[in-house]
């Protein structure tokens, strides 16, 4: 079973005291401590050591939200809740101030001292200001991270060099396989490119075509006159005599 929770009520109505003590029993993980003032409060404080503080507003001498400042000046990590039937937005003013974990008006109901007490025990407490509970469980925590790092550590160092042996051994495989990739992705390239030139070729003659066509048809008359002129005047100059 885990560890009761302590909590000091601070009320000179003792019917207070007695209605947490039979709302936050022993069976719920509890155990309640009464005080009727402030000064009681604070002298029981300086022996014991408690989990939660309920404490009234309107007491003789010391009033609620000036023992919740002694309280938090002193134990900031201990949640302090004020309860009263004076809940004036003056007073909820000044206990926010203090830093109390909660502020309850009378009258209270079962419901509301059992939730209020599990609420406030659930609040973090203020991160400057840790507890030295807090500071424990941290280190609790903290410690398999620091031993798994270690492992992991030493890990790696013993696999060092196989690492580098499967470096030396892949590398050249690796650079040859990068080598074939980039002369076969430059050969794809080449290929493409007197694809496109051959297509460019055949699409410029094709253009071409008929404008050859054109030009032959023009031309060959003179051509064929300019045949027949350079034929006629070779048959008309005179022969050389044979020797």
């Amino acid at each position: 079973m885990s560890a009761l929770r302590k909590v000091l009520v601070v009320d000179d109505d003792a019917v207070v005291g007695k209605s947490f003590n039979r709302v936050l029993t022993r069976d719920k993980g509890y155990v309640v401590i009464t005080a009727q003032n402030g000064d009681e409060a604070l002298e029981k404080m300086r022996t014991q050591k408690y989990d939660l503080v309920f404490t009234d507003i309107k007491m003789p001498g010391m009033d609620g939200v000036e023992l919740a400042a002694r309280v938090k000046a002193s134990q900031p990590w201990t949640p302090v809740v004020i309860i009263t039937g004076y809940g004036t937005t003056a007073n909820e003013a000044r206990a926010k101030e203090v830093g109390v974990s909660d502020f309850m008006r009378k009258p209270l109901s079962p419901e509301m001292i059992e939730e209020s007490a599990a609420h406030a025990l659930l609040a973090p407490a203020p991160a400057s200001d840790a507890s030295p509970q807090a500071s424990t469980v941290d280190a609790v925590h903290a410690e398999p991270v620091k031993k798994t790092s270690n492992l992991k550590n030493v890990a790696l160092f013993i696999a060092a060099p196989f690492i580098g042996l499967l470096y030396a051994v892949l590398l050249p495989w690796v650079g040859i396989a990068m080598l074939a990739w980039v002369g076969g992705k430059a050969f794809v390239q080449l290929r493409a490119v007197r694809k496109t030139l051959t297509f460019m070729k055949n699409v410029a003659l094709f253009m071409a075509a008929p404008f050859v066509g054109l030009a032959y048809a023009v031309l060959l008359p003179f051509v064929g006159t300019a045949m027949l002129a350079w034929v006629g005047v070779q048959a008309l100059m005179p022969k050389s005599p044979a020797q």
